[in-house]
């Protein structure tokens, strides 16, 4: 049959051997390997990709691969597991004796929760008093929610930069609002070392318009600036990976304003925009999380000399005359346990109307100070205006009459208080920040009644949290006494306001919860009954998402120092 005999080539009659198209793809395969050999030969001269890389993201990646990373000291300081969450500071490690021979009396400033005597007294166990966060209100244990606010720079002799409740906007002022903004690729980096030519290629600051704090949180998956190893001041409870804990995605997300992108902190540029300048940071164990964060992706460039003494924490940079400090300073108004009218001895005193002596004696030598305070007022204690006692948290002896002041009032009148004495000091013209209340994760109890973070691994999602009324009260009274001081400007100083709490609201997954030593027994899972393990819920891990605060820390010192438009 025909069609049979076609099945066969050699016997067709309409097909004959040809050579003609076996050559022609000979030929073609010949040029084919001819030109991918030339090209490779030409990229490999001529790196297109990282070239493409720097077009977009300012920045050569290539050059990182052969950076060598500071020499680093493994902690090896061990915090005894209790359920107590720790809102004091714990006697340094090993690793910080070995950075800064004075390392032992670094955190000496801090209050022991057992005996609050002396500002500069601390304990080096994670134990807090019985009573602290035990107030009816922390039972609300959800996160915060995205909260209606206005984004604005209110000018009343300073300016302020705060996104702040609208019900809370109603004092006088000239409200900016914000301007649209392309947004920006930020630099790419590594998780490891920082080489001498990133500040080369840095990207500079985001518009002036930007609002830093409303957003969403992206996955970044370049990781954090440093690593948790290549930090010797780093605190044990916050070294989460260091502690065992599984996970490490927690380090991998990046705080996305919706209006622009924030760089990633080029910590070179830094010590250049601050050069000759002192930064301080003031408040409690939070802010300590903070700046330790700002240490760590300082020391990837440059190890600083530790001139610290009893009364601060102080690290300085020599190639820029930077210095970076720390004070404890719990409540930011005078306290004290003397005994007070009614008040026994060993109860602390909250002087409401009184600023923090020991911050009000150095602020004149900061050039930026960054100041953080409310979850010690969760802690026993008695407030006193005027010289009058007018309330007490877990402290109220006469039950026959009502207290003038609760705790979270007397949060809002510390915050007034202090930043009223900033705006008004004759000798201070620097730049005051106020970072918002920072947002706790308990779920399904407090602190000390079964709250738990455990097993979270990844921020929550838009349209995922629920409200936490105390989160709420707190903030809105932190607003509501910064509003009033900043009328009370009589220096050249400005006060600014970082808002934090609604972005860090998403964020339950950034806690150390279970993992808060280094302890190869210790509990980390729910027991047969469902109890949850003792866990900071509260803290931030390091490396992890507060290393954002100081990202946006950055962006608002650019503006203030560089121009509203540097870049």
């Amino acid at each position: 049959m025909k069609a049979m005999t076609w099945d066969n080539p050699k016997s067709s009659p309409n097909e004959s051997p040809s050579p003609r198209p076996l050559s022609w793809i000979v030929v073609f395969l010949g040029v084919l390997a001819l030109f991918l050999i030339c090209a490779s030969g030409i990229l490999a001269s001529y790196p297109v990709g990282s070239t493409v890389r720097q077009y977009f993201y300012g920045i050569d990646r290539s050059r990182f691969y052969d950076i060598s990373v500071f020499p680093v000291h493994e902690s090896s300081t061990d915090v005894s597991s209790n359920g107590s969450l720790d809102l004091v500071d714990n006697e340094p490690s090993s690793s910080d004796r070995k950075v800064a021979k004075t390392a032992t009396e670094l955190n000496s400033q801090e209050l022991s929760s057992e005996s609050a005597s002396s500002e500069y007294t601390e304990t080096s166990t994670d134990k807090v008093d019985s009573n602290l966060h035990a107030q009816s209100d922390l039972t609300s244990n959800s996160p915060l929610p995205v909260a209606g606010t206005i984004s604005s720079n209110v000018t009343v002799n300073v300016t302020i930069e705060a996104p702040t409740s609208a019900a809370l906007m109603n004092d006088p002022g000239t409200l900016i609002t914000t301007s649209n903004d392309t947004s920006k690729s930020h630099p790419d980096s590594v998780s490891t070392a920082v080489p001498a030519s990133f500040n080369e290629s840095y990207s500079g600051s985001v518009n002036s318009g930007c609002n830093l704090f409303h957003g969403t949180w992206l996955h970044d998956s370049l990781g954090p600036l440093y690593r948790n190893d290549s930090c010797p001041v780093l605190t044990q409870m916050q070294n989460c990976q260091g502690n065992g804990r599984p996970d490490k995605d927690y380090e991998n997300w990046r705080w996305k304003p919706f209006q622009c992108d924030i760089p990633r902190l080029d910590p070179r540029k830094f010590l250049e925009v601050m050069r000759g300048k002192t930064l301080a940071f003031i408040g409690d164990s939070v802010a300590r999380n903070q700046m330790e964060s700002m240490m760590c992706i300082l020391w990837q460039v440059e190890t600083p000399k530790n001139n610290g003494n009893r009364n601060m924490q102080r690290f300085y940079f020599k190639s820029t005359s930077v210095t970076i400090i720390r004070i404890w300073s719990s409540w930011l108004v005078k306290h004290s346990s003397e005994p007070f009218d009614y008040a026994p001895e060993g109860v602390d005193k909250l002087f409401l109307d009184i600023p923090d002596e020991k911050v009000m004696e150095f602020l004149p030598k900061f050039d930026v100070v960054v100041l953080s305070s409310g979850h010690w007022f969760a802690k026993q204690s008695v407030y006193v205006l005027n010289n009058e006692i007018v309330g007490g948290q877990l402290w109220w002896p006469d039950k026959s009459r009502p207290m003038k002041i609760n705790n979270v009032e007397a949060f809002g009148i510390s915050v007034e208080t202090m930043f009223t004495a900033l705006a008004m000091h004759p000798n201070f013209t620097g730049l005051a920040i106020l970072r918002s209340y920072s947002p706790d994760h308990y779920e399904g109890g407090a602190w000390n009644t079964g709250g738990s973070c455990t097993g979270k691994v990844k921020p929550l999602g838009l349209g995922e949290l629920v409200e936490n009324g105390h989160t709420n009260a707190m903030y809105e009274q932190q607003v509501k006494g910064f509003n009033h001081a900043s009328k009370k400007a009589t220096n050249g100083s400005k006060l600014l306001f970082m808002d934090i709490t609604e972005a860090f609201s998403y964020r339950h997954d950034g806690h150390p919860g279970p993992f808060r030593n280094k302890d190869p027994n210790k509990i980390t899972v729910r027991g047969p009954d469902g109890k949850p393990p003792p866990q900071d819920c509260l803290h931030w891990c390091m490396p992890g998402p507060v290393d954002t605060w100081n990202e946006i820390l950055f962006e608002m010192i650019k503006r203030e120092f560089e121009g509203g438009n540097a870049s």
